[in-house]
């Protein structure tokens, strides 16, 4: 239901944190005023936003285990937010569609959550995440990334003390069924840790059995 990448480099986690000191935030709502739930701060500046996801976009494509796992057909570019004492982010589940721009959107099939300061520096400020009749909570290392199913309701609990700083996105995946999409990556983790202990001509049958999911369950390559 969810995975916790190791996606960026401590010179790249640095780098976002340089672009957040020195670039201006606003209000969350200043995208969404009718959200209620809303009350954070995201970057402004189209140049430093620019950076900063390219940046990230380029993490994303090199980490073969997020590839696996989301299948990704399109990635929205990540945003760098942040929380100071008494924000917060209420429940709530991800929109079905992620505007981009005029003419452009994606299907929200998976969020993502970057961490980009040390879970210490701050008190609260957990992702919380409801998945069927459990919760859990999420204050991961810098550097670190959740993608998590984009329609179960989630929160960002009120920050106490310190900054909270992170950069969001949504994934499209080319499996929109998340369980066409796990069962896939699961059959790849098992081909990835067997895949030498087996014998070829039965390692070569899976790797079909993998293939023609993929092509007969994916919407776009």
């Amino acid at each position: 239901m969810y995975r916790i990448l190791p996606l960026l480099s401590p010179a790249e986690v640095e780098e976002c944190r340089r672009i957040a000191a020195n670039t201006q935030f606003v209000d969350g709502r200043a995208t969404n005023p009718h959200n209620k739930t809303k009350n954070n701060q995201q970057l402004h500046d189209p140049a430093a936003g620019q950076a900063s996801a390219q940046l990230m976009l380029q993490a994303f494509a090199r980490s073969e285990e997020f590839r696996e796992f989301a299948f990704p057909a399109r990635i929205a570019p990540p945003l760098l937010t942040k929380y100071q004492p008494g924000q917060y982010y209420g429940a709530h589940a991800d929109a079905a569609f992620i505007h981009l721009g005029p003419n452009n959107a994606i299907r929200s099939d998976l969020s993502c959550t970057i961490f980009l300061n040390d879970p210490g520096s701050y008190e609260g400020g957990a992702l919380r995440i409801r998945l069927q009749d459990g919760e859990l909570r999420f204050k991961l290392k810098p550097g670190e990334a959740i993608v998590y199913p984009s329609d179960t309701f989630h929160e960002v609990e009120k920050v106490i003390s310190g900054e909270r700083l992170v950069a969001i996105t949504f994934i499209q995946s080319q499996v929109k069924d998340p369980f066409r999409r796990n069962l896939l990556f699961d059959l790849n983790e098992v081909a990835a840790l067997e895949g030498l202990k087996m014998e070829q001509q039965n390692f070569s049958r899976l790797q079909l059995v993998q293939s023609n999911l993929l092509r007969y369950w994916a919407d776009k390559p």
